[in-house]
């Protein structure tokens, strides 16, 4: 009798080993341990906490960083993401906004991503409580810049139509810079992305532009899930097609054994390449490197973006 083998074995036998350049540390611990202070006593959350961002340190040092908002649990259950899933949301926390609000002026922070899990089980899917946080961080930080990081606010039953006044209210409130991540190819959407779609989220970048087309868009994807060179050019045109302004690319890296394994390690030469090629095709920003992540510079890059624009 064939002796069984766990799924968990046969994965832990068949990791690629993690390669030298992506051993770093996270950055000073006295910079890492004021923010999570702060964080912790207003009970709030952090993409760059929640996500383990491996540039955390160099963030909050530059007096940037990206506030998680409507909890920590996602309706989404994509397979590659750290953030929690698979349970029921919990309600909105009606302190969240002045809370954000006053870690923002607490950490004297001048760039603020704002992004969210997708929370499909609210009628608007979020995006008013986009906007009141936007607004309650201007009251008290008037001079601080927001980028909004949002999901595809699909609609459901109602569709595109009601996706779009989502995307119309987020817009409305003037973010700096909009972003919505593609993540990966075409090809790999189904696999990389449940409940997403490649065109649906082509559709929102189209439309942030055709509704104010003085806001910077933005878009990311994470190598590493099997795509090919030539699979991610397309990508890279299919943004430009719908005015995408910049560009993140990143190394995926598998937050534990439950989540979809690295396929391949892509190089810092790649890397290097992919973001001329990127350059060459349009965007006015183009952040490629093995640990970059959405925000990654993102207030340099958006103010460098306002200017070619």
């Amino acid at each position: 009798m064939k002796k069984r083998i766990s799924a968990t074995k046969h994965s832990q036998t068949n990791l690629i080993p993690l390669p030298l350049w992506l051993r770093r540390s996270v950055g000073r611990a006295s910079e890492i341990s004021a923010v999570q202070r702060i964080i912790k006593q207003r009970n709030i959350q952090t993409i760059c906490e929640e996500g383990r961002c491996p540039n955390r340190g160099e963030c909050y040092a530059r007096k940037t960083a990206t506030f998680l908002l409507m909890g920590p649990t996602c309706t989404r259950s994509c397979s590659f993401c750290q953030v929690d899933k698979g349970h029921s949301p919990t309600a909105l926390d009606v302190l969240e906004p002045q809370k954000v609000a006053e870690s923002v002026k607490l950490l004297g922070l001048l760039y603020v991503v704002l992004t969210s899990v997708a929370r499909d089980d609210l009628s608007d899917g979020g995006a008013n409580w986009f906007v009141k946080v936007m607004e309650t961080i201007r009251q008290s930080n008037p001079h601080t810049e927001i980028e909004v990081l949002t999901p595809d606010f699909w609609g459901g039953r109602e569709g595109e139509i009601m996706q779009r006044q989502r995307i119309a209210t987020v817009v409305a409130a003037q973010p700096v810079c909009y972003n919505h991540n593609i993540e990966t190819v075409r090809r790999l959407q189904n696999i990389v992305r449940r409940g997403a779609k490649y065109e649906r989220s082509l559709s929102v970048l189209k439309w942030v532009k055709e509704l104010d087309k003085s806001v910077i868009t933005k878009s990311g994807l994470m190598l590493g899930h099997g795509e090919t060179e030539t699979e991610i050019i397309e990508t890279f045109k299919d943004l430009r097609k719908v005015g995408c302004d910049n560009l993140t690319l990143g190394q995926y890296m598998r937050p534990s054994l439950n989540h979809l394994p690295v396929r391949k390690y892509w190089t810092p030469e790649e890397f290097k390449k992919l973001g001329e090629i990127g350059r060459s095709l349009g965007f006015y920003n183009v952040r490629s490197g093995p640990l970059v992540r959405s925000s990654y510079y993102a207030g340099q890059d958006c103010l460098n973006s306002l200017v070619k624009a």
